[in-house]
């Protein structure tokens, strides 16, 4: 190089022919300049490459955080990352390298590149490489966000999915590791997160919401599949006693009277005395037959009576000398019919009346009460007796259309118009059809006719109604880790699995546009936007069951969803759901599908947002899906 400025030197002293050494300077400069462009061309475009890298490398590791913090797997997923991005080979660059940390809570996942790129012509200048270097950063900033966690709490939610853990143990599992995820990443910022829950089954419990939203929002009566009981009143009638007959004389045998032991006969003189004549013991039963009716209504009610005499005696015991005191009872049934006149058949009891029978078919009830959760008397229990029940929060729905199909666009809207299950949006008016009934089990029954078979013709014969209502559904409201973990701890499983029900209403939930606006449209403190998702998860399809008593009734009887009882049940619920899914998302609305150990059917995979549906078959992959929803609810960003 010294030689070089040398030479350079003397061309510029030299004052004759001096053309070509100036050319060759000229050579020289202009083969620095470009030499350098070309290089440091090279340098700007690996540079680049290389910060691409590095954020890819960050951005990967903070997306596979878990509650396990930044470990081994996120580091690896980290570098794996980097390495796709960046190749020497392709670069021409060589000693890369790449380091990511993380802060505390493994909110911030930070990188640093190195890389070294020989240059090509700037070398013959004495620069003989580039040593590049750049820093990135990754955090998970959220804004504020409303999520409606839709569960199915159905009774398969029990099935076993290790020794020691269900299916409903692994989603409480994965609900609070969800929460975990969100909370890490607002740590320390003004984010609003808000959630609310409508877990599942036959039904929703969303009674107490609607009776405090507006208590004519429910029925104040409702005719549902029950039995009537009937009484026998004779408080005005005229009794003509009859005359007792005895019947069905027997000998009961001897029996040891009392365990006390005697010798030498001396229990003689302490054996009662014979029974004169015969006693009553026991209770009477009695049955009733009738004649005429109305005010000429003629009741026969013959009642039995257990009689007995008892004769004694002190014997000897098979065994030794001991001595006991022996009964021998000869019993007979008296037996009476009086007949009363005037007689009434009333539906309440009163001071002097009998149950006569049940009436199965459908009976109207009041539900004034009974849906402001106060205790109600029915006479439903056995032969009549009285049962107290209190409303536990589960509802039937309100009018809707037997079809076949159902559908939602933006620019028609619901089809069938009638269809106001599925409306999400629509407030009751003051007809009854447009509001909601109490599901109230403690009245709910089956009947048959005398054959065994179902019937929809009014019987004597019937049986009790099964009825499940899942754990009380949530409004948005802002929640604390351990409010939030106590509400995962009280879900339970039980009931067929209606998932059409549990949509409907996380959608009118987390409607900005239905009954419960005012709670949806609340402002966050920090003036931001407000994003809203439905994390819907389920373990199976759709399976109504039309014997129980469900959010449409007792289908069998009451088809308000099929035309027969039975037919076609399960595609209309289905097309229910479909129907609803869109008027969800025509909203804005994000909707997120878990399917939990069971397929993704085209149904769900409909349902769900685009590239928004998650397959689970286990514990850990459920734990996975709802920490991925959770990271996309939050945001990724490149912080540096």
């Amino acid at each position: 190089m010294r030689d070089l400025r040398a030479l350079l030197a003397q061309f510029v002293r030299e004052r004759e022919g001096n053309v070509l050494p100036l050319a060759a300077i000229g050579m020289l400069v202009a083969a620095a300049v470009v030499g350098s462009g070309i290089d440091l061309s090279r340098a700007y475009k690996v540079e680049n490459r290389l910060q691409s890298a590095c954020d890819a490398g960050v951005l990967a590791g903070r997306r596979t955080v878990t509650t396990n913090g930044f470990d081994a797997a996120s580091q690896s997923a980290a570098k794996a990352f980097f390495a796709a991005n960046f190749d020497d080979g392709r670069q021409e660059t060589h000693s890369t390298a790449f380091t990511v940390t993380a802060d505390e809570k493994a909110n911030t996942v930070t990188g640093k590149a190195t890389t070294v790129l020989d240059t090509l012509i700037m070398r013959i200048f004495g620069y003989n490489d580039f040593t590049l270097s750049v820093t990135c950063g990754s955090s998970m900033g959220v804004g504020n966000a409303d999520i409606m966690m839709v569960l199915d709490t159905t009774g398969s939610m029990n099935s076993s999915l290790s020794y020691s853990q269900t299916r409903i143990m692994a989603l409480r599992d994965a609900m609070k590791n969800f929460y975990d995820t969100l909370a890490n990443a607002t740590s320390g910022t003004n984010a609003r997160i808000r959630y609310g829950f409508v877990p599942y089954s036959s039904s929703v419990n969303v009674g107490r919401l609607l009776y405090d939203e507006d208590p004519s929002y429910l029925v104040d009566t409702r005719a549902y599949q029950s039995r009537q009981a009937y009484f026998i009143d004779y408080t005005s009638a005229t009794k003509s006693a009859g005359t007792p007959s005895y019947q069905n004389y027997s000998g009961a045998g001897w029996y040891l009277l009392s365990n006390t032991s005697y010798s030498n006969n001396k229990c003689g003189y302490q054996v009662p005395s014979n029974d004169a004549g015969y006693s009553d013991y026991g209770s009477p039963s009695s049955s009733t037959s009738k004649s005429g009716s109305g005010s000429s209504l003629t009741i026969t009610k013959t009642t039995t009576q257990g009689q007995r005499k008892a004769s004694y005696q002190c014997s000897r015991s098979s065994h030794g000398y001991s001595y006991y005191i022996w009964v021998y009872y000869d019993t007979r049934d008296k037996v009476t019919s009086d007949t009363y006149s005037n007689a009434e058949v009333v539906t309440k009891p009163t001071a002097n009346s009998d149950f006569y029978y049940w009436e199965y078919k459908p009976v109207s009830y009041s539900t004034s009460q009974y849906k402001a959760f106060s205790p109600v008397t029915t006479y439903t229990g056995e032969s009549g007796a009285t049962v107290s029940s209190t409303w536990a929060g589960c509802i039937e729905e309100r009018s809707t259309t037997a079809s076949s199909s159902f559908s939602y666009s933006s620019s028609n809207g619901y089809s069938p118009s009638g269809a106001l299950d599925i409306d999400i949006d629509t407030a009751p008016s003051s007809a009854d059809s447009t509001k909601w009934a109490p599901m109230w089990p403690e009245v709910a029954y089956r009947r048959f006719n005398q054959y065994g078979y179902r019937t929809t013709a009014t019987s004597d014969s019937g049986r009790s109604a099964s009825s499940y209502c899942p754990a009380k559904a949530q409004l948005l409201t802002g929640m604390s880790e351990g409010t939030f973990d106590s509400y995962a701890d009280s879900l339970s499983a039980e009931g067929s699995t209606y998932l059409d029900i549990g949509m409907i209403w996380g959608g009118r939930m987390l409607s900005p546009d239905g009954i419960f606006a005012d709670n949806v449209n609340t402002e966050p403190s920090n003036g931001g936007e407000v994003s809203r998702h439905i994390v819907f998860m389920t373990d199976g399809v759709m399976e109504p069951n039309y014997d129980i008593q469900q959010a449409w009734g007792m289908e069998y009887w009451d088809r308000r969803v099929t035309s027969d009882g039975y037919s076609d049940d399960t595609a209309r619920h289905t097309s229910r759901f479909l129907a609803v899914c869109n008027a969800i998302k025509d909203k804005g609305i994000r909707i997120w599908v878990v399917a939990f150990t069971s397929g993704l059917s085209d149904d769900l995979k409909t349902c769900a947002s685009d590239n928004s549906s998650f397959t689970a078959n286990s514990s850990a992959e459920l734990n996975t899906a709802f920490q991925e929803i959770a990271k996309q609810v939050g945001e990724l960003r490149i912080v540096e």
